[in-house]
């Protein structure tokens, strides 16, 4: 939205050949508009009002040619649901399918706490599916909704608060409550709260920037959310012994397990990412016969789900997390790691397109898939007492364990954060705890160096 406060006005014309045969114009920022009026009088009120908000220092609308103070007024009497809606078309184009997924998983979830309390839904279940999977589903807008959908959506187009009444904190707080409790009314993840908090705050963003708000509601609302635990728990990641167990029972399981062996390893030994192990390629790996190899990693695979995807299909390839399309990011791997990987492909080969890891059927592997592999690993591997600690529950924990022992190891922070395709921040604060226990190794060796050059300041000049 442009606004600007060159504005010019001329007199009023009359135009007898018209019905509205007085017409008010002005320029905004050399844009000619205009407005007809039965009389004059009307004419003359209009241009009073227009020339009074410019002198009162108001920008005006390059598009439309109105004050700032009549464009929001206009604004707002659109309602929450029609924003969420031009929100999610206005995204879309450029956003990945699992964003577009959680983006509709966030609205669906608040937009029914944006009406007037005496009229909330009877049945927020249906209203809910409607939300998620069509309203905010700018693909399934090509057809109309289901006949059991459309009571629902009919019911929320006529009882959304407008815009306005948004600005109010009890209304605010109303929906952001929301966010806190899944459908059966149980609390939700303090995660999954944060995450639906931050696709709600880009729409009111979306808001100020179409002139909807002068400033952001949500900036100065007392309200918090559920405290969020980033910190890696140390008693849930494996040690190198305990690690070396879970591989060894994930490559004695039969069926997929020794296929997985080396898919398991490379999110220990490389703390890949699941979604960079599955998209890797044989072209992407330097595999020597001895000493350490090199993993250049390009991209992710990830389950989005074919109602959220441009073409249809279950799954996207996604550029690095948080890097440019064509980033790549080189892993140096340990030795072990290489024979694990090139006994991978003598094995098994790699599918038509290189990738090295893959289901029965040749497709990309399924998270649920390897989840199973990996429960059964658990069962395998772990005593009871580690099992009640819940060490390394997920997959993910393989890579969680990655980066700790190269902190404990000694490893800069900053090549372990390069590695991992994170950002130093991030590194520090989701692994505030083994850099505590690398800062006391630090702090040793340099007490140790301290102690063996005690005595020896006179040396050089006693000699």
């Amino acid at each position: 939205m442009a606004m600007s406060y060159r504005v010019r006005f001329w007199d009023t014309r009359e135009r007898p050949d018209r019905r509205k045969g007085f017409e008010v114009r002005w320029t905004v920022n050399g844009r000619e508009k205009s407005e007809s009026f039965l009389t004059k009088r009307l004419a003359e009120s209009r241009r009073s009002k227009l020339v009074t908000a410019a002198r009162d220092g108001e920008p005006f609308d390059t598009r439309t040619g109105l004050p700032a103070s009549e464009l929001r007024a206009l604004k707002q009497r659109t309602t929450w649901y029609v924003l969420a809606q031009e929100y999610i078309e206005q995204r879309w184009d450029r956003t990945p399918g699992n964003t577009r997924r959680t983006l509709a998983d966030a609205l669906a979830t608040i937009t029914p706490a944006f009406v007037e309390p005496e009229h909330m839904s009877r049945a927020p279940d249906e209203l809910r599916r409607a939300l998620y999977s069509w309203a905010f589903n700018k693909r399934a807008w090509e057809e109309d909704p289901p006949e059991e959908w459309q009571a629902a959506l009919d019911w929320l187009q006529r009882h959304s608060l407008p815009v306005a009444e948004l600005a109010e904190p009890d209304v605010l707080r109303r929906g952001l409550d929301a966010l806190c409790r899944k459908v059966d009314g149980a609390a939700a993840a303090a995660k999954t709260v944060k995450r639906k908090k931050a696709a709600v705050n880009e729409v009111f963003g979306v808001a100020v920037e179409r002139g909807y708000f002068t400033q952001n509601p949500l900036s100065g609302l007392r309200w918090s959310a559920p405290e969020v635990a980033d910190e890696v728990d140390p008693d849930c990641v494996p040690n190198p012994a305990q690690v070396g167990r879970l591989l060894a029972a994930v490559r004695a399981l039969p069926g997929r397990g020794p296929h997985l062996y080396a898919f398991f390893g490379c999110m220990y030994y490389a703390a890949m990412r699941p979604a960079e192990v599955i998209h890797l390629q044989k072209s992407q790996c330097r595999l020597p016969a001895s000493g350490w190899g090199l993993l250049n990693l390009k991209g992710g695979v990830v389950t989005a789900g074919k109602e959220w995807t441009n073409d249809g299909a279950v799954h996207e390839v996604h550029s690095l997390k948080r890097r440019a399309a064509k980033a790549t990011r080189p892993v140096p791997i340990p030795p072990v790691l290489v024979r694990m990987m090139r006994e991978h492909i003598e094995s098994f080969g790699v599918a038509p397109d290189g990738r090295l890891f893959r289901n029965a059927a040749g497709n990309y592997i399924d998270p649920s898939a390897y989840g199973i592999t990996w429960g059964r690993a658990r069962e395998a591997a772990l005593t009871l007492d580690e099992h009640a600690l819940e060490l390394a529950k997920r997959p993910y924990d393989l890579r969680h364990a990655g980066i700790s022992f190269w902190l404990a190891s000694g490893v800069d922070p900053a090549e372990c954060a390069r590695r991992a395709g994170q950002s130093i921040q991030v590194l520090f604060r989701y692994y505030a705890k083994f850099l505590a226990e690398a800062r006391n190794h630090a702090n040793s060796l340099i007490e140790e160096s301290m102690r063996r050059w005690e005595g020896q300041d006179g040396s050089a000049e006693d000699a």
